[in-house]
């Protein structure tokens, strides 16, 4: 009986020295990692900002679906090297998708300028009354290294009457500036593209007749 309790004492004493052995190995195993992925936003007015909205103005419109050109469709940032390279960093992301904050933005400035009243997102209905009627495509929102490094913004843009016949009162292609940019400052990269969503507003408001 001796021998036995005795052989059952070490074995117990066995398990308990492995657990804290298993312990001890927790305890010194390293940290995991900070997630370096960074992401970024385009800024620009936001609809609770003082003056965005804007009751005074007549004019309604509607924002159609923002279209983008399929390689920009992507979570990461685009980086254009020379001609014909693209360059995805997987830690450097948009952090929504870049139609998304392109639409929120147009909508915002929309809204402050004085002569629109009241502007209708995607998808838009045939019962809501609207005057005239935005569409978007993104041709260029990205970096450009390689020869020149800058940002670049490109859009096609229309805008039509509402309605059952719709006639033409603005189409183009809107090439923002360029804007010099270090390839490093991300930050600053998306500064430089939200001031082209920015021009581009400018524009499609102008563009604009009043409303008799």
């Amino acid at each position: 009986m001796n021998a036995q309790r005795s052989l059952s004492l070490r074995f117990v004493l066995g398990i308990l020295a492995l657990a804290g052995l298993g312990l001890a190995g927790c305890s010194v195993l390293p940290a995991p990692p900070a997630d370096p992925t960074r992401y970024f936003v385009l800024t620009g007015p936001s609809l609770n900002d003082e003056g965005v909205r804007n009751f005074g103005g007549t004019l309604k419109v509607g924002l159609k679906a923002v279209d983008i050109a399929p390689y920009l469709r992507k979570p990461t940032i685009a980086v254009r090297r020379g001609t014909h390279e693209v360059i995805y960093d997987d830690y450097i992301r948009w952090a929504e998708p870049l139609e998304t904050g392109v639409a929120r933005i147009v909508q915002a400035r929309l809204l402050a300028a004085p002569c629109i009243g009241r502007v209708y997102l995607a998808p838009l209905s045939f019962d809501q009354e609207r005057d005239y009627d935005v569409a978007l495509n993104l041709i260029r929102c990205e970096g450009a290294t390689g020869g020149q490094t800058v940002a670049r913004f490109a859009a096609t843009v229309e805008v039509t009457t509402s309605g059952d016949n719709p006639q033409v009162v603005l189409r183009k292609v809107f090439q923002a500036p360029d804007v010099e940019w270090d390839g490093q400052d991300y930050a600053a990269l998306a500064r430089a593209l939200s001031a082209g969503v920015a021009a581009m507003c400018e524009e499609i408001v102008a563009a604009l007749p009043e409303k008799k």
